[in-house]
């Protein structure tokens, strides 16, 4: 249960078919090795960045003085914005990647893969799970996802082909009211937690 609850809210976040337009707009000018180099190199780099926040998060914001309560509610707020996008058709990629950027690190690695909804719907996750067993399923949930994203990023010209752009674009619309609902969650959750524990 734990397992498909955090795979279903991290794929969703993560959203990696919606994400299959940035990339291969980002990689037009590359070739197909170059393409999957990117699509291991951005799932490695949102890897590393979530699992760095799951393993040493609660640390981190303790030295900065951030409740994880702050963290879920500003995460909900920003996937807010993330849904607005994808349901207005938006890419979500924001300012275009200046000329010589590696693009697999920003924006796709992060935010795009490795957003505040994805590092806080995380953290959450490992706060929530009361024995070593439980914190393996969320890291086993998280890799099975990261595993996802990475194949549908290497197949991305094969899934743009079969869905189109206006399949795709369907398909956004749909995830961004997935997100948004999971951002109204994270919001909820958060205050709710600050009602009973003080802020």
């Amino acid at each position: 249960m734990v397992f498909a609850q955090v795979f279903v809210t991290l794929l969703v976040i993560m959203d990696p078919v919606g994400n299959v337009p940035i990339f291969l707009a980002l990689t037009r000018s590359d070739g197909d090795h170059a393409r999957r180099r990117a699509a291991l190199q951005a799932t490695v780099a949102a890897a590393a960045i979530i699992l760095t926040f799951a393993a040493f998060g609660q640390q981190i914001l303790g030295l900065l003085g951030i409740s994880l309560q702050a963290l879920q509610v500003s995460g909900g707020l920003l996937l807010v914005l993330v849904a607005l996008e994808l349901l207005q058709g938006g890419t979500g990629a924001g300012a275009a990647a200046e000329e010589g950027m590696n693009v697999a690190l920003v924006p796709l690695g992060t935010p795009l893969l490795a957003g505040p909804g994805a590092i806080a719907a995380t953290m959450v996750y490992m706060r929530d799970a009361g024995s070593a067993s439980e914190v393996a399923v969320v890291v086993g949930a998280l890799v099975t996802v990261l595993a996802v994203v990475y194949v549908v990023l290497r197949l991305a010209a094969r899934i743009s082909d079969v869905l189109t752009t206006n399949g795709i674009l369907l398909l956004s619309r749909v995830v961004g009211l997935l997100v948004a609902a999971i951002a109204v969650e994270l919001v909820a959750t958060g205050i709710q937690e600050w009602a009973r524990q003080g802020v």
